[in-house]
C-alpha cells in the first residue's frame, strides 16, 4: 500500500491523486508539445511527483 509522505494518506487509485498541468510549450523543428505536471496528494495536497508528457501534433 502507498501512502502520503506528508499526511500519511493511503495512494490506492488514480482519484487519490490530482495530475495539476504546470505548462505547455510548443518548441522544436517537429513542434512537439511538452506539458509539464505535478502529482497532489487529494487527501493534504502535498507535491508527490512530477514529470513532463510529450506529444507531437
Amino acid at each position: 500500500m502507498v501512502h502520503c509522505p506528508d499526511c500519511e494518506g493511503e495512494i490506492a487509485a488514480e482519484s487519490d491523486v490530482e495530475f495539476i498541468d504546470l505548462d505547455a510549450k510548443m518548441s522544436g523543428l517537429f513542434r512537439s508539445s511538452k506539458r509539464f505536471y505535478v502529482v497532489a496528494c487529494n487527501n493534504c495536497g502535498a507535491a508527490i511527483g512530477s514529470g513532463v508528457a510529450g506529444g507531437g501534433d
